[in-house]
């Protein structure tokens, strides 16, 4: 029997080949596919080798940070090499959506509409939410906080760990800058710095200080857990309680194919399958992430999408970052 994920679902021959009724290309010998990628080259070069077995594909896969990455294409312009660009956060690929060229209709309609540019210049390829990190021994789930805001009250001083420095972070922050209003965003992280919160560099480091007992409350993204979780751990992930609270923010990565690429069909061809069951499934399977594509199921450690309370937010105000930086730098964060 046919599941009803595969009864939604095109098939990936379909979508490899980039429009209705083309077959997609298997000739190793076809130009190389020049791709800027923004995420980690440990979650991706799997997946992306996976293509290159399946097609015969020729890619070029230049890892670095999406800001860089996002800087580097807009000085580059009509001249850049890339012909694919991955981003770890969907707001840059906005910010440089006059660059990308027109993705065909069907690629986009297989992503929720939620996780996609209304323009069709882009797609979201996996999400990551924004949770607390607790240790359930010691913080009860009744006792968390209900909201953000409620983070900077004094009886949480000492007891928070959180990560300036990362790019989800100043994404986060670029959010609040546009939900809450300069002023109030200031004011919270005045308060959260005046709770004395402990700072890290990076997620993973403050999943590990919860679990060690260093703090009772990280802030991160929920798929760090996941990956660092061991057996018979009381650690866990938590939304905020309150429905569409600033908090709860879910991060996209994204992909979209650059505008002048001479290699478009063989662009749109990897987009494509970064949204194809094969890849989604990969994303919620091995990367513990959200799927955007729907009826791919998420892992079952995983919390379901519609149990998260999101905010919504626009992606573009995530990478609104010259203007969070000056913040940060303001409230000695930078």
């Amino acid at each position: 029997m046919t599941s009803p994920k595969r009864l939604f679902a095109l098939p990936l021959v379909a979508l490899l080949a980039g429009c209705p009724g083309e077959a997609p290309a298997t000739d190793a010998s076809s130009r190389r596919v020049v791709v800027y990628c923004g995420r980690g080259e440990a979650l991706l070069a799997p997946l992306l080798a996976r293509y290159q077995e399946r097609t015969g594909a020729a890619l070029d896969v230049r890892y670095s940070g999406t800001p860089t990455l996002s800087a580097q294409l807009r000085v580059e312009g009509d001249r850049s090499p890339a012909d694919v660009v991955i981003a770890q956060e969907c707001g840059a690929l906005g910010a440089i959506a006059d660059l990308l060229a027109p993705l065909p209709d069907d690629l986009v309609a297989r992503v929720d509409p939620r996780f996609r540019d209304p323009g069709g210049r882009w797609v979201g390829t996996s999400g990551r939410a924004r949770v607390l990190v607790h240790d359930a021994a010691r913080v009860k789930p009744e006792d968390l906080p209900r909201r953000l805001e409620d983070l900077a009250d004094p009886r949480w001083k000492g007891r928070v760990g959180w990560a300036p420095g990362n790019a989800s972070f100043q994404a986060h922050v670029s959010a609040l800058r546009h939900l809450w209003g300069e002023a109030r965003a200031r004011a919270w992280l005045e308060a959260m710095i005046e709770n004395a919160p402990r700072a890290y560099a990076k997620n993973g480091p403050i999943v590990e200080a919860v679990a060690a007992g260093e703090v009772d409350l990280g802030w991160v993204n929920h798929y760090y857990l996941l990956r660092l979780k061991r057996p018979g751990s009381a650690v866990a992930n938590a939304s905020f309680a309150e429905p569409g609270d600033a908090g709860n923010l879910l991060m996209l990565s994204g992909a979209a194919v650059r505008a002048g690429s001479p290699v478009e069909e063989e662009a749109r061809r990897l987009v494509a399958f970064l949204v194809s069951d094969e890849a989604q499934e990969y994303f919620a399977r091995e990367t513990f992430e959200y799927p955007v594509v729907p009826g791919v199921a998420t892992h079952p450690d995983v919390a379901p999408l519609e149990a998260l309370g999101l905010a919504t937010v626009d992606p573009v105000h995530l990478t609104d970052l010259e203007p969070t930086l000056e913040l940060l730098r303001r409230c000695g964060l930078q």
